[in-house]
């Protein structure tokens, strides 16, 4: 009788310690809900993305700071009330510490309330409208604007003979930011936009606007389209001789998609474009990245959404780190701003007052290369801010 008082006393011990476990293993693990679009339009997006941050697991490990990491992959199929409702069972069920993805900006603008209110630091690996990370001071941008790379064909092209340009931009946020700020740029340098057409972001028909910049006999047509979209239009392009009839195409760098570049043929040939990445970016970091993704993906080519991908879990991993797996979102967001890292892309670096990416913006010309479609580079400008956030 005299081990019933302790042993009663180890037995409730025990429990108590059993109740106990699952708290103190969901205290080791740190979970990341990546929200994306894995079906629908923009699958590519989402294939990509996710594609690249578990290629970044991979090679760094899933232990950081004494945590585990754990990758939540959620679609949302493009649709903002099904992102917004992800994110909040992300957040609410799943007690995540950082969103991350956003395919679109639609995406990205329904989840920052969420953000804001949980304190939940979100990692924008895709959308790239200029004011994503104005609607919540949560946000953290490690994918690219439309403004940055807009600007610089701008100043291209009136050193290059165009003087005339028909715009051509997706119905949304960031077509209306390339529309803008390619217009801007372009009178400010002597050029001149002639016409601004806008096209649906859903199931797009590009025939009837490219008829009218056939029509309308422009030294080139600017475009932008999200990624996965401008195979269609180049083949549309194509087929109507615009080519031919002396009309340059000249376009933001999602158009010449590395993901879907060699399936456009010879008529890609020579479009010039401006983007932060090229899978031909001709860094060794580069070369390492390349080879390292195809291998893990069935020889899939690495775009500028996996390296936002890759580079959004570097932000993510580094925080965790500098805060030593300790404190909330606070914390991992002070971690993540004003992070200088060279990237698959060029050197980066997180703007700590914007939390948005600076970063190298490349022109580059469509090239067979080994007989494959590459997108070559051929000028650089350095270190460019969001235009959008310069005032």
């Amino acid at each position: 009788m005299t081990f019933t008082l302790p042993r009663r006393a180890a037995l409730a011990a025990l429990a108590t310690l059993a109740a106990w476990q699952p708290a103190l293993a969901q205290d080791n693990v740190f979970k990341i809900g990546l929200v994306l679009p894995m079906t629908g339009q923009q699958a590519t997006t989402g294939r990509q993305v996710e594609a690249a941050a578990r290629l970044y697991m991979a090679q760094h490990g899933d232990t950081v700071a004494g945590k585990k990491v754990q990758l939540i992959v959620k679609d949302d199929t493009s649709l903002p009330d099904q992102t917004r409702r992800l994110a909040q069972e992300l957040i609410v069920n799943d007690k995540v510490n950082v969103l991350a993805g956003m395919g679109i900006t639609p995406s990205a603008m329904a989840v920052a309330p969420l953000a804001t209110q949980s304190k939940t630091p979100l990692v924008v690996m895709a959308a790239a409208t200029s004011s994503i990370t104005e609607a919540s001071p949560y946000i953290v941008r490690s994918s690219f604007t439309l403004p940055q790379v807009s600007v610089a064909l701008a100043d291209w092209a009136p050193k290059n003979g165009i003087k005339t340009v028909v715009t051509l931009v997706s119905d949304y946020g960031p077509g209306i930011d390339a529309e803008k700020f390619f217009n801007q740029r372009l009178t400010f340098n002597g050029g001149k936009v002639t016409e601004s057409l806008r096209v649906p972001l859903r199931n797009p028909d590009f025939a009837p606007f490219l008829q009218k910049v056939r029509d309308l006999k422009p030294d080139a047509l600017f475009v932008f389209v999200p990624s996965g979209a401008g195979a269609a239009v180049m083949k549309q392009f194509v087929e109507r001789g615009m080519d031919k009839a002396g009309i340059k195409l000249i376009a933001t760098g999602d158009v010449t998609d590395d993901d879907q570049l060699n399936d456009m043929g010879d008529g890609a040939l020579g479009v010039v474009t401006s983007h932060h990445y090229s899978a031909a970016h001709p860094s060794e970091l580069n070369k390492k990245f390349v080879d390292a993704f195809q291998k893990a993906n069935k020889n899939l080519r690495p775009n500028f959404m996996a390296v936002g991908g890759y580079d959004g879990m570097r932000v993510i991993y580094e925080a965790l780190k500098a805060s030593k797996g300790q404190g909330g979102g606070d914390a991992l967001l002070a971690a993540m701003k004003g992070q200088i890292f060279e990237s698959p892309r060029g050197p980066v670096f997180i703007d700590a007052q914007t939390r948005d990416i600076v970063q190298n913006v490349y022109l580059r010309k469509v090239e067979r290369k080994d007989g494959q479609l590459y997108n070559v580079e051929f000028d650089v400008i350095k270190d460019v801010k969001d235009p959008g956030k310069t005032k």
